[in-house]
């Protein structure tokens, strides 16, 4: 729920601001304190309850995740625009921002890039240890006060080392080329990627199989006016969540064609793949396994979009086909093999549906059970047919859609138990590395809502999902944090007027809700586990490290595919290991969390498993190679694509 999702904008911000009176975004003040021990009493009462699920839930659990930002020497913030914050204007902003892995010097190493839109985003070199550093001004992709939004490595010159690609909302697109080492030289002018926008997340894919990464960017629509902010950010339009409604408010995604020589071409009018949606991300995935990649592009106010490749030569929209109905609030995406039947299914995120008035006034009451209801009813009863565009082949909530084959679909999210409360993102691993991958799902608002959880959900043995956030340290938070000062106020001087100064006197200290936007997961660490990374909004990242090697004999195994014919980053593959008469799956499809594309080795728990009897890949080339000689547990195996 944003405050101008809603057809009436002014009674809703009056709405909220009573909300922020009666301490729902925290001040000090004694009333604020007991709102912040109700919130800690709500995660108590989640903690309990789902320990009293770990007797049904027999996956192995008995491992936790500590927050280790402070041992890692990383001291980035994310910073916000005064749209979300000071002058808090419900709009596009507050979906935040990316965050993105590779390893760009070629240690062997996974180093991190956090975007913000305030201030300079940073890429952070790991040392190993659990140690980084910051290398931002030796790489020269800073970016300071750009409004940025997400970052997408990928090897778009097949030299061997990932290049980056960033998005910002109105201050141009960024084409950053590895020059190794750390280094980096700003190619966007030439490359032709330089598009002015309201860009969002950012795909790299080969869609012909050309041996190039092509690139699909995803824009919102049209939600700022020309008049700038603080920093220099675009002010919202004071309607920007009903852009969905004015046509001459739509603004096209962009598919890139890579022609060679870091020069990329606008081939979305001859590839038929004019996505006018308000989309903020999208993937590909191959789910009619021709070899070619397909998008899923969310729609974040209204219907997703399926689009199937044909074998290169364009895209044929055929979301009904599949998918009857989709999520209505869509923003995160993510394809993988969830039971391991060799069959991609599709989990996405719904946060738009979450955000009727009702819906988060029921939130308040700290209800335990708020994150696993659907919205339909809520949504039904603040917004017509109108708003809705027509909501008859509309999910209002999370949906997985369960491939059954030959194109048969059936969303069960709800019999899955993967109902969330204010979700973004999607990251999936193999958490505790049984062989069934787990799910990471960003959540919450910041200011000026009450605080939401972040979810674990533990994949059992491919039958259902399970809570786990709390059984795994994941929530509470270190210190058990709920909220940060989110911005000052002077009450006697220049914000007298402002609602939250009645009263009041002197310097007034505002705080609001933490939240998560997008994560990694990724054995940081190299000890053998998967270990998960956050970009929060408005706030610190978390360094979420798990233990899971010191508490069990894990075997696993890490592939990294390098494309000859294919791309490089063999993004696109297909990917299964074979151990222990149990068969393995994974679409290399790049992608790491919310607005993020990444560059790591594809993990594979593998469970009690003692032997790898085989390694298969099905290259983008159309090439199929096995490898069933040398291979080890607990190693990185590197698979070269054959010349020949």
């Amino acid at each position: 729920m944003r405050f101008l999702i809603f057809r009436s904008y002014l009674p809703l911000l009056s709405w909220g601001l009573a909300l922020l009176h009666q301490g729902h975004a925290l001040c000090a003040s004694g009333a604020d304190l007991s709102q912040h021990q109700a919130t800690l009493n709500l995660l108590e009462l989640r903690r309990q309850l789902q320990a009293s699920q770990t007797q049904t839930n027999t996956t192995f659990h008995d491992f936790k995740f500590s927050d280790q930002i402070i041992a890692s020497r990383i001291t980035f913030t994310n910073h916000v625009v005064e749209d979300a914050g000071k002058n808090y204007q419900a709009a596009h902003y507050d979906h935040g921002n990316g965050l993105a892995a590779a390893d760009v010097d070629g240690d062997g190493l996974t180093d991190l890039y956090f975007p913000t839109q305030l201030g300079s985003s940073e890429l952070w070199r790991n040392l190993g240890g659990g140690r980084f550093e910051n290398i931002t001004e030796k790489a020269g992709v800073g970016l300071k006060d750009q409004i940025v939004v997400s970052a997408s490595f990928g090897d778009v010159d097949n030299d061997g080392d990932p290049d980056l690609f960033v998005t910002t909302v109105r201050h141009g697109n960024h084409l950053f080329e590895n020059l190794g080492q750390g280094l980096f030289r700003d190619i966007t002018r030439e490359s032709g990627l330089e598009y002015v926008g309201h860009s969002s997340g950012a795909v790299w894919f080969d869609y012909d199989n050309d041996g190039r990464l092509d690139l699909f960017l995803v824009n919102v629509g049209v939600y700022t006016s020309d008049k700038r902010g603080p920093g220099g950010y675009y002010l919202a339009l004071p309607d920007a969540f009903a852009g969905h409604q004015h046509p001459e408010r739509t603004e096209y995604s962009i598919l890139y064609h890579n022609l060679g020589g870091r020069r990329f071409k606008d081939v979305s009018r001859e590839m038929n793949l004019r996505d006018g949606s308000w989309s903020g991300d999208a993937t590909q995935l191959d789910l009619n396994q021709d070899g070619y990649p397909d998008l899923y592009v969310v729609n974040m106010q209204g219907d997703d979009h399926y689009y199937e490749n044909q074998r290169g030569k364009g895209f044929v929209e055929k979301t009904a086909a599949f998918f009857p109905k989709t999520s209505w609030g869509a923003m995160g995406v993510k394809a993988f093999d969830f039971n391991q039947d060799g069959l991609m299914d599709l989990f996405v995120t719904d946060m738009h549906s979450d955000m009727t008035k009702e819906h988060t006034e029921r939130a308040l009451n700290f209800s335990v059970r708020m994150e696993k209801a659907k919205s339909e009813a809520y949504c039904g009863r603040q917004w017509n047919e109108d708003y809705l565009q027509g909501s008859t082949n509309n999910v209002f909530g999370n949906s997985f859609y369960v491939n059954g084959g030959n194109g048969r679909f059936v969303e069960a999210s709800d019999g899955l138990g993967v109902e969330t409360y204010w979700p973004w993102g999607i990251s999936v691993g193999d958490l505790n590395a049984d062989g069934f991958e787990d799910v990471f799902v960003t959540a919450g608002m910041g200011y000026p809502f009450r605080y939401a959880i972040n979810s674990v959900l533990f994949n059992h043995a491919g039958e259902r999902f399970y809570d786990s956030e709390f059984i795994l340290g994941v929530e509470p938070r270190e210190d058990r944090r709920t909220e940060r000062p989110w911005f000052i106020l002077n009450c006697d001087g220049a914000d007298r007027q402002t609602p939250l100064c009645a009263g009041k006197s002197g310097v007034l200290t505002v705080e609001g809700a933490l939240s998560s936007r997008s994560s990694i997961i990724v054995d940081l660490d190299n000890d053998g586990d998967l270990d998960i990374v956050t970009n929060d909004f408005n706030d610190r990242p978390q360094i979420l490290i798990s233990n899971l090697s010191e508490r069990k004999k894990v075997r696993f195994l890490k592939i990294r595919l390098e494309g000859t014919q294919s791309n490089r980053d063999g993004l696109g593959a297909s990917v299964r290991v074979r151990a222990g008469g149990r068969t393995w799956n994974r679409f290399h499809d790049g992608k790491s969390g919310y607005l993020s594309q990444s560059s790591t080795p594809l993990y594979f728990g593998l469970g009690d498993a003692e032997t790898i009897e085989w390694v298969q890949v099905d290259w983008p080339s159309g090439r199929r190679q096995e490898v069933s000689r040398g291979i080890s547990a607990n190693t990185l195996l590197v698979v070269q694509e054959p010349r020949q």
